[in-house]
């Protein structure tokens, strides 16, 4: 129901924006203007992201039906049981979605958004055979997406190289503030859900795990700062396909072992591809056709420039003089929940308009990468299996990217002013 009234709500405040700028200000194209957007949204939710997605998503259900069948996802359930155990108490014990939703997490930290959507889809599906409640998003559903939501990411390669293309010194030099300000996101992610669930954080087991996965980001973080400026993307690119690759051949390799058709194994698993995206496609297009319209009318950069205003007026009633450079790049903080295409495109122009090595420039890479579309993964994934009571998912993700972007704010004038 949260998600309804947030759709609602852009399709109410564009009409309002719209109304405002014709009858006030004369402009008689915004109407059109926004027609136009939306239209043009629609499309591209079906033929730029719906269609793209098919092959991907086939693809990829395809091999994760080898790795089930073949009993890799089996073995990733044993190793990592006893912590989603604790982090989802309702899955069974070693059953095959624990692998899946390891390799949707191991994909994102990785970078590779391409195989964490299929792979998460399929965690999704799987969660939602064991949910009683098919209409209800459950526990572990919620924890899952929160956590997808938060966006933790060890690698940004796609912002790294977007820096490169656009001139940056050093394009790399975003990627310890980045990691810092995504690890804010998903660590209050984990506590909001955590405490709404009753999860017990001190559990020996729970906590070993979680400082092994720390120490493990630590000793990312330290290999890749001891690696030359021109070094680090290049090097992320190849360890993360790598990696990648080498969890398919292994898939392969280990469904022959098993002696199963390892063919007709990926035909039965790439079929559901068709199904999962013919029952999100009209999730993402009346999704992001009422962000296109919230957009287009204005209403963004209204909301920016009020908290601006904000800002500054409240900072002078206690006497202080606020440094508000930030607010350059809080576009694509704003845009970041809603679209990732938006977002992306924000970025690229808070670099183009003030240079790559700006500090709002800076800023908006590492908003970018600091948390993930909150709405546009909660309209993909619970859309993927009919779920329309989302509880507190949206709040969730919401409280996530909202910690992100004030640990991306705090490290941005920490490295970078």
């Amino acid at each position: 129901m949260v998600l309804t009234y947030i759709w609602v709500s852009f399709f109410f405040i564009a009409f309002a924006v719209g109304l405002v700028q014709l009858v006030f200000f004369g402009n008689t194209q915004i109407f059109p203007d926004m027609m136009k957007a939306a239209f043009e949204m629609a499309e591209t939710a079906v033929m730029k992201i719906g269609l793209p997605l098919t092959g991907v998503i086939t693809l990829f259900m395809g091999l994760m039906k080898i790795g089930e069948l073949g009993g890799m996802i089996g073995i990733m359930s044993k190793v990592i049981g006893p912590f989603f155990q604790r982090l989802f108490p309702e899955l069974p014990k070693d059953h095959p979605v624990n692998g899946n939703i390891m390799m949707n997490f191991a994909a994102n930290m990785l970078g590779l958004d391409s195989a964490a959507t299929p792979m998460g889809l399929k965690a999704m599906q799987e969660m939602q055979d064991l949910n009683p409640n098919k209409d209800t998003a459950s526990n572990a559903q919620i924890m899952f997406l929160v956590l997808n939501t938060s966006g933790l990411t060890l690698i940004p390669i796609n912002i790294m190289a977007q820096r490169a293309i656009w001139g940056a010194k050093d394009p790399s030099d975003i990627f310890i503030p980045l990691l810092i300000a995504t690890f804010c996101s998903t660590f209050a992610g984990l506590v909001y859900v955590g405490i709404k669930q009753k999860i017990n954080f001190f559990d020996p087991v729970f906590m070993g795990y979680l400082l092994a996965i720390v120490g493990a980001i630590g000793g990312i973080v330290f290999y890749f700062t001891s690696l030359p400026p021109d070094r680090i993307g290049p090097i992320s690119s190849m360890v993360s396909n790598f990696i990648l690759l080498a969890l398919i051949v292994s898939f392969l390799g280990l469904g022959m072992y098993r002696r199963i058709n390892v063919f007709d194994a990926f035909i039965e698993g790439a079929k559901d591809g068709f199904q999962v995206v013919i029952k999100l496609i009209p999730y993402l297009v009346g999704l992001l056709v009422g962000i296109a319209l919230f957009r287009t009318c204005g209403a963004l950069d209204f909301l920016i420039r009020g908290v601006e205003l904000s800002i500054v007026s409240i900072a002078s009633v206690f006497g202080y003089v606020v440094n508000t450079e930030f607010v350059q790049a809080l576009p694509t903080a704003f845009l970041k929940p809603l679209s990732g295409g938006g977002a992306r495109a924000m970025m690229i122009e808070t670099m183009k308009t003030h240079g790559p090595d700006s500090f709002p420039a800076r800023l908006s890479c590492i908003f970018q990468g600091a948390a993930d579309t909150t709405l546009f993964i909660l309209a993909v994934y619970f859309g993927s299996v009919g779920i329309k009571k989302t509880r507190y998912s949206v709040a969730g993700g919401l409280i996530a990217d909202f910690a992100g972007v004030l640990g991306a704010i705090f490290v941005a004038y920490l490295f970078f002013h």
